[in-house]
Parts: C-alpha cells; structure tokens; sequence
C-alpha cells in the first residue's frame, strides 16, 4: 500500500459554484491541487462540476469563458465551493441566498473563497460561525454581520464550513484538505508537483523550527535524487539528528525518511517514464537506482505496475 493513503474508497464529488467576475486565480488553486492528487494516487479522489445558479456560461474577471456542467439546484455532493470573486455584491440578492440555502441541505460542507463568505453571510449560513473572507473586505464584513466570529486567516474551518481568504490561501486550503482525507504525504507530493515548498501544515506563518527543519531535509532530499544522501546526512544537513528527523517524518508523514526518500526518487521515475522516451536503464540512474532490475522491483511494488507497463499504457 502506498504509505500516504488513508485507503479513502469513496470519491468526494465537488461542486464549483461560479459567479460572472470570478477568479482565474483562486479556480485554479482549487481545482489544480484535486486534479493533482487523482494523478498521483492514479485513482480518482475527487470529482468536480462547475456549476452556474441559471446553468448558462460566464466569463472570469480576466475574461475566461466557461460552459458549466449544469445548474447548481441539479447537484449535490461532499463539497460546495462558492466563488464569487470580484462584484460578489452584485451577485446577492433572494435568488443566490435561496439557492444558497437549498444548497446547504444537499452538501455536506460548504466552503466560501475570497469573498464568497459574504454571499454564505447574506443567506445566514455562518451565524454561529468563526470566519474570513477576503482581507481587503474584513473590516466591512464584521460590521455587516456581527454574529459571525470574524478573524484575520488565510482559511478558517469550522466544522460543516470553510472560508478562505483569496487565491493563494486556496491552494493551501485545498492541500490541507487533501491531507486530512488522503495523508500529509499525498499532499506533500502535490505540493511539490507545483514546486511549492513547505508541508500542508506550515501554512500559517514561517512554521515552526521543527517544521522548517522538516521542509530543508524535504528540499535536500530532492536535490540528490540521483545520488541519493545517507539519512543521517540528510538530517546533519537539516540541522537535526537522525533520530529526531526521522520522529518528526513519522509523525508528519506517516513514514520515516528512508520510506519519503525512496517515494520520491519513484515518483521521478514514474514522471520519466511517462513524460520521456528514456530507456528504464538511463530512468533508473536519474532516480537514483544503480541497478534498473531494482528499480524496477520497486516502481511495481509502489505503482502496482512495471515501467515499460505503464508506458505501454501512455501510448
């Protein structure tokens, strides 16, 4: 079993609930990380519409036309995301706010990005509720709505909902879901699929020493795929001791170094194979293996296929 599944079986079904205005930005940061994770768990994790209240297309704040999967009244699922953007105020009104409530009875949790929060407020969705909304809208928002706990995060979950303060908050609102539901190591590697560094836990501030020790020992590891670093040289060069390096994985990951290591270094493998006509010898030497017979042993093991398998499957 790969060591960052929770062995989730079913698919989350997501709802993008759009508005004319909305955000390239903040849509890609939330749909690109999902779209991520299928493609690395090789399964699909998470299923998403993109969802209008009349079902007819509309156009992003920079102009990005998109023809929606159907109307929002039509679906249900595990995750509502409400996405309004710019002109959110234009956007209320009896018709959003009653579509907003019906909606609440057919998803499990609603999530509010940028400056969705206002819309979730309007229709009385986050009474009781601790919650952000976009920083430059904080100040108009608490005064507007009094008996929302309102405070100053990047997101805010609160039990059946979440806000999110703009687009770049959102990609890490999504990782850390992606971790709750999946493993802090699934989300790790979509992280780094989109080169950003850091765990999906060190998304408020600089992190903790432990958590920046953690992330350089990450980082280090990435720079000797090829040619690998003993773990207790990987730690002395993160600045800890192996045996505190390899708690803090466990504990973070859910697998000590040696197991992280090994992940990724396959994971550059499986990049190879499927993004390059290399031959499984020249993939095994840039991943680090000396022997391709090994590394082809453990590319199975870990994808549940051989690398001339898989490739046969991309062509």
């Amino acid at each position: 079993m790969q060591f960052w599944s929770k062995n989730v079986a079913t698919t989350q079904q997501v709802g993008v609930l759009l508005f004319e205005g909305f955000s390239n930005h903040c849509l890609a940061n939330t749909v690109e990380p999902m779209r991520a994770a299928n493609t690395l768990a090789g399964r699909t994790l998470y299923d998403w519409r993109f969802l209008t209240l009349d079902g007819y297309p509309l156009s992003s704040s920079s102009g990005l036309v998109v023809s929606p999967h159907g109307r929002l009244a039509d679906h249900n699922g595990d995750l509502l995301v409400v996405m309004p953007s710019y002109g959110f105020l234009d956007h209320g009104g009896w018709a959003t706010e009653t579509a907003l409530r019906a909606a609440s009875k057919r998803y499990d949790t609603l999530i509010a990005m940028d400056t969705g929060s206002w819309l979730l407020a309007a229709a009385g969705l986050l009474e009781g509720y601790r919650a952000t909304i976009h920083w430059e809208e904080l100040f108009r928002f608490s005064e507007r709505f009094p008996e929302i706990e309102t405070v100053r995060e990047r997101f805010v979950v609160d039990r059946d909902r979440i806000t999110c303060s703009g687009a770049m908050a959102a990609f890490d609102l999504v990782t850390g879901l992606i971790a709750e539901t999946h493993g802090q190591a699934l989300a790790l590697e979509v992280r780094q699929m989109f080169m950003t560094p850091g765990s999906p836990r060190s998304h408020s501030g600089g992190g903790s020493p432990t958590s920046r020790s953690l992330n350089k020992a990450l980082a280090i590891m990435q720079e000797h795929l090829e040619d690998p670093l003993p773990i207790g040289e990987v730690a002395r060069r993160a600045g800890r001791t192996q045996r505190a390096l390899e708690s803090r994985m466990v504990a973070e990951l859910g697998a000590p170094p040696v197991r992280v290591y090994k992940r990724l270094r396959l994971n550059l493998a499986r990049k190879l194979v499927l993004e390059t006509d290399l031959s499984v010898r020249e993939i095994a030497v840039r991943s680090g293996y000396t022997d391709p017979a090994a590394m082809t042993r453990a590319f199975k093991t870990e994808f549940g296929v051989a690398p001339r398998d898989l490739r046969r499957i991309r062509d």
